[in-house]
């Protein structure tokens, strides 16, 4: 008797393990190629799953993944880029970063690996900016990393992806993480203002962000690509169009063309404005939507 009930006992607990192999092949992200089809939930899921199958097992980096979640929602990155992007970020070496990733010269990745100093020496003259953090670890000018003419030094764990510094008239980006407050110099000695948001945390001019001499301070989570503050140049310098969405609704307002291309000027909602998503330009008019009120004009 003893026999069959060994048996059957042998029998219940390899179904048990099978059952449990297939659930957990379950939990394999099933993902449509346009993400922006789930919620933003769903979304994370399925990118943290994802970049744990392709790095045996690890953590995707809070910023790494905000960096996905924002191209999928504001650049309509794919599935498959989004697969390809982790892939070339862990570089094939068990998880860990590749320094010389395939380039277009344009950028360069600069890793301080176990906290120690690292000096990097990029393709371009002059100064550089940070243009995406890579590490949990923060990557702050002046506080975790350093560009001098031709020499890029990231130090207390900072790994980021640098691009040569912009000269008077270009953007730079500015980014609070996790909420906190964060000061970005600015390659122009003035004034700054908000060109486009990046964040899904409203950037309010006042509130969550705000320019100084040659510094824009952001905090509460906003993040956004600023230029400077000019009073004169093509166009009305003081033209501009007040558009607002009420009860969340599209809205079209009236815009002289002859002022080139608006730029959103001014978030005046706390609802986000973010240009293709809740405001945009069709030639001669200006549409918000999903609550976005601003002031647009020239740039």
């Amino acid at each position: 008797m003893k026999k069959p009930l060994l048996q059957s006992v042998l029998v219940l607990l390899l179904a048990l393990v099978a059952g449990s192999a297939v659930a957990q092949v379950g939990t394999r992200a099933y993902a449509p190629e346009n993400l922006r089809q789930l919620s933003v939930q769903d979304q994370t899921r399925v990118i943290s799953l994802e970049y744990s199958e392709q790095s045996r097992g690890r953590r995707i980096p809070d910023d790494q993944l905000r960096f996905y979640l924002d191209q999928v929602n504001r650049s309509n990155w794919t599935f498959s880029r989004i697969k390809q992007d982790i892939a070339q970020s862990l570089g094939g070496n068990s998880g860990g970063w590749n320094p010389n990733p395939p380039s277009n010269g344009n950028t360069i990745l600069c890793e301080s690996k176990s906290g120690d100093a690292k000096r990097c020496t990029p393709p371009w003259r002059g100064q550089s900016r940070l243009v995406r953090q890579l590490s949990n670890s923060r990557c702050e000018e002046g506080a975790t990393w350093s560009s001098q003419d031709g020499l890029i030094t990231v130090w207390k764990g900072c790994r980021g992806e640098f691009a040569q510094g912009v000269a008077a008239g270009g953007t730079i980006r500015c980014e609070s993480t996790d909420g906190r407050g964060r000061t970005c110099r600015t390659p122009w000695s003035g004034h700054s203002r908000l060109t486009r948001q990046l964040s899904s945390a409203a950037c309010v001019e006042g509130r969550s962000w705000q320019s100084q001499q040659g510094q824009v301070y952001v905090g509460n989570g906003c993040r956004a690509e600023f230029a400077p503050r000019v009073g004169s140049g093509g166009g009305s310098s003081n033209y501009s169009v007040t558009c607002s969405s009420e009860d969340n609704r599209r809205k079209t307002c009236a815009y002289d063309p002859r002022q080139g291309r608006p730029i959103l000027l001014q978030q005046i909602s706390n609802t986000s404005c973010r240009e293709g998503y809740s405001w945009g330009y069709t030639g001669t008019q200006v549409w918000v939507d999903r609550g976005c009120r601003g002031r647009f004009g020239p740039r």
